[in-house]
């Protein structure tokens, strides 16, 4: 093989990546829970806004497995309800601002400049003002909004993924690598696709399950001070709250909202790691 054909093969990579042990536990619990909040609907008849007044807080039996609550409703409906949509927007605001916030970033910290001033200005303004501040006022603007929830998690997230994407973008710019690409002739597509996203994506990843784990937080202490999502909607904090003055007589359906929580952001959690090579 000749000289020139050995400086252009590509490096062997230093070895496979797998998922660790403590993200295999996260992302098998987060599967469980993803089957349970979307997959029971499928496969059985649950309607979580259904009341029976001759079955308040039933006590979990082979009829209702999780028993019901104050107004005869089946908690293994609204369970499965709540974890759907607890899942589904807090994944979707995850998405929606890890979009924008990567793209900004990338071209913040390759073009640096006025480009990086502006944006960054414009980012250190709204960080200025606390996230769960910011959605208490879109919150007050559109109570028991759905996409008030939505758009006030993505607007808080969003900046998150650009800091940290940008300064990686901007490290990276000025690496021997990069500048090698770029007296070679190639050009942005190769050098994003070879060198930036392969640094960025363990980074993105790990700011989603956090970015998730924060959304799923967020949506519980809005429901739970019953300025989020408004009654009958099955949502985890709201549940709470409606639960709690019943803890004496049927701890086990107040149980379930927070024992659902803590699953949900221990799964992701778990999921958030650095990857074992």
């Amino acid at each position: 093989m000749s000289q020139t054909a050995t400086l252009a093969a590509p490096a062997a990579p230093a070895g496979r990546r797998f998922l660790s042990p403590r993200q295999r536990l996260g992302a098998a619990l987060l599967l469980a829970l993803a089957l349970f909040g979307l997959g029971l609907p499928l496969v059985a008849e649950l309607d979580p806004a259904r009341q029976n007044y001759s079955q308040i807080l039933a006590a979990p039996s082979l009829a209702e497995p999780l028993g019901t609550d104050h107004l005869g409703r089946s908690m293994l409906a609204r369970m499965s309800s709540a974890v759907q949509l607890s899942l589904g927007l807090s994944l979707l605001g995850v998405l929606t601002a890890a979009v924008p916030g990567v793209l900004l970033g990338v071209l913040a910290g390759w073009r640096g400049g006025w480009v990086d001033r502006t944006l960054g200005v414009l980012a250190d303004t709204l960080l200025a003002l606390p996230g769960l501040l910011l959605v208490l006022l879109l919150v007050a603007i559109a109570p028991g909004n759905f996409w008030t929830l939505y758009v006030g998690i993505a607007l808080v997230l969003w900046i998150e993924y650009f800091r940290v994407v940008r300064l990686t973008t901007r490290s990276l710019m000025a690496s021997p690598q990069i500048e090698a690409s770029r007296l070679l002739g190639f050009g942005p597509g190769y050098i994003v696709r070879r060198h930036l996203w392969p640094a960025l994506a363990p980074v993105v990843l790990t700011l989603g399950a956090f970015g998730a784990a924060t959304a799923i937080l967020a949506i519980a202490a809005l429901g739970f001070v019953s300025v989020g999502l408004r009654p009958p909607t099955a949502e985890l904090g709201l549940m709470m709250t409606e639960l709690l003055p019943y803890y004496h007589e049927a701890p086990w359906v107040l149980l379930q909202p927070i024992a659902a929580v803590f699953l949900l952001v221990l799964a992701l959690n778990l999921l958030a790691g650095g990857r074992k090579p």
